[in-house]
């Protein structure tokens, strides 16, 4: 299976994942200049920016371990661009949901991180 049907496959699982969670999802795909944030969503106290791996059950390594700390800044910046354009008083939020699919595509599991990174310092956030 590509990668891009992987991709389109464990955001789709993660949006119902949050939605039965209790998230409304605000926006799928944010672009910025920096980058893309896979689905923003937000509760009573959060907005949270969620980036999804979805990876095959025979890769190496596990999804998350994908989010190093350069994809780390880059999601902080396009969130703070997403804040620019949509402000709100909810407090900011960065998850990472990963999948693992069978060879068909099926998801055989979702682990969701909470808090998976956070900004730094606002070097991470301004540095435009």
């Amino acid at each position: 299976m590509k990668a891009v049907e992987l991709g389109r496959i464990g955001e789709e699982y993660a949006v119902s994942y949050l939605q039965q969670a209790g998230l409304r999802v605000a926006t799928r795909n944010f672009h910025s200049a920096f980058g893309e944030i896979d689905i923003i969503a937000e509760n009573e106290q959060y907005i949270v920016f969620v980036e999804v791996k979805t990876r095959a059950q025979n890769c190496l390594g596990a999804p998350a371990d994908a989010v190093g700390r350069q994809k780390q800044r880059r999601i902080i910046k396009t969130a703070a661009c997403y804040l620019l354009e949509h402000p709100c008083e909810l407090q900011p939020r960065f998850d990472v949901i990963e999948i693992l699919t069978a060879s068909d595509g099926k998801v055989i599991s979702c682990n969701h991180f909470k808090n998976a990174f956070w900004a730094q310092s606002g070097a991470d956030v301004f540095c435009l």
